[in-house]
């Protein structure tokens, strides 16, 4: 009886592509980029400024990132040019991970109708229209296929107290998915949006009473709780690979639950 050895290919051996938006180890897109690295595949991780990159290198290094970049979506062209730089240090691009939003303060637990025009512009711009700028920038790059995912919450279905505004952002961002998997499917382009459950990260910080939420979630989730980064680290990761390649247009909850619980 002769045996032979055989070695199984990661899920993401050979692939690269791009993770924004982490800003510690605590950041949903860290554990995201943890997860690609874990299944084989290569990145480049963007910082938005010199005050986040001290926090940020570290982890990018230890990651072994190919690129890292400086990313702030409000600068014209940065974008573009980020995206580009990726491209001539990849070829190809096979999947790219939008994990940025801003809000204002006085937007995000004020009434909706209150919120001053320049103030739901700029949520709107950093918030939304740059998932649809860095599909353009990376259609090109994705020649054959591969997978755009952005991160969403409950608060674009149903309202939920202190999202304010970015509950109607991120409503049109959920929208937004839906449009470009349309456009951008001809081309073997997958798009998503994640939708975590409430999880104490930098940017949760900002929403008052988060504790609170936190604490509702896990009463009423089916699963008993609340989830962790890692768990949509590794649903992301997932979507980044063969196995989700006859899926595009959707919103994935990741909230042990809590959304199908009025």
């Amino acid at each position: 009886m002769s045996s032979s050895n055989t070695t199984t290919a990661l899920p993401l051996a050979g692939k690269k592509g791009i993770v924004t938006g982490i800003a510690n180890d605590k950041s949903i897109a860290y554990a995201v980029a943890r997860a690609i690295v874990d299944l084989g595949g290569e990145i480049a991780i963007t910082y938005q400024n010199e005050k986040t990159a001290k926090y940020t290198q570290p982890l990018a290094e230890a990651l072994g990132a190919k690129r890292f970049l400086k990313l702030d979506v409000a600068e014209p062209g940065c974008l573009e040019g980020v995206i580009a730089e990726c491209g001539e240090a990849f070829g190809e691009i096979d999947f790219a991970i939008h994990s940025m939003a801003f809000c204002n303060a006085d937007d995000l637990h004020g009434r909706v109708i209150d919120a001053s025009e320049a103030g739901f512009d700029a949520a709107m711009n950093v918030s939304c229209h740059s998932f649809l700028r860095m599909a353009k920038a990376l259609e090109p790059l994705m020649a054959h296929g591969g997978s755009l995912i952005t991160m969403s919450y409950l608060g674009a279905e149903r309202v939920v107290r202190n999202y304010g505004v970015m509950g109607i952002i991120k409503a049109a961002l959920e929208s937004a998915v839906r449009y470009m998997a349309y456009d951008l499917g001809p081309k073997g382009i997958r798009v998503f949006a994640v939708s975590p459950g409430p999880i104490m990260t930098r940017a949760a910080s900002g929403i008052a009473n988060f504790n609170n939420l936190l604490d509702s979630d896990a009463q009423k989730a089916p699963l008993g709780r609340t989830v962790t980064i890692d768990e949509v680290g590794a649903l992301t990761a997932f979507l980044c690979t063969s196995g989700s390649s006859g899926m595009t247009g959707q919103t994935i909850y990741v909230d042990a639950g809590a959304h199908i619980v009025a």
